[in-house]
């Protein structure tokens, strides 16, 4: 079976409050890769004429432009931290620049995530992909791969459709929505 594979590159921050160690519980960044491995949710014979599963220009165009826009330099932290308090009270125009998880955004529960919502965009474009595998390096020696079922991995959510499970361009459940325009390459 075919599988079509492809990166983004991000730079993100967040702090680990629950339990890491003392040193991740202040802000800090890394340079993430995100790659993700797509396949056909109804293989077929390559038709002998453009042969190919999906375009990649289309498979990737609005999972690229969520990264660059809404993930890119976005600052991770747990749903309850303080710091989103601090924001809401003296910076509240940043709060669609901070994606929010359940718990700690480790880089395992942020493979789900992304996978969830990439997984979303490709169900709302009709549904000929899916996401088969994710893997997110975090650093150059440390990485995690996920495969399968994302949503059955996840932390209970308390809305029933959370950002991760939307194809819209959100990192979180507090700031307006933006509203997706045409996808681009």
């Amino acid at each position: 079976m075919f599988q079509l594979v492809f990166s983004r590159r991000f730079a993100m921050a967040h702090r680990l409050t629950a339990g890491a160690s003392e040193k991740c519980a202040i802000p800090h960044g890394h340079n993430e890769i995100a790659t993700v491995t797509l396949r056909a949710t109804k293989p077929e014979r390559l038709d002998g004429h453009a042969n190919m599963v999906e375009p990649f220009a289309r498979a990737k165009a609005l999972w690229h432009r969520w990264i660059d826009d809404a993930l890119d330099h976005a600052l991770q932290l747990a749903e309850t931290d303080p710091l989103l308090d601090w924001f809401a009270a003296r910076e509240p125009h940043r709060l669609a620049r901070i994606l929010t998880t359940p718990g700690d955004p480790t880089t395992e529960i942020l493979a789900c995530c992304l996978m969830a919502k990439l997984n979303a965009f490709l169900a709302d474009d009709g549904g000929r992909l899916a996401c088969a595998a994710i893997r997110l390096e975090e650093t150059p020696t440390n990485v995690v791969t996920f495969e399968g079922d994302p949503l059955e991995f996840l932390p209970l959510a308390r809305l029933a459709t959370p950002w991760w499970r939307r194809a819209d361009m959100t990192i979180n459940d507090f700031a307006p929505k933006p509203r997706l325009a045409a996808a681009t390459a």
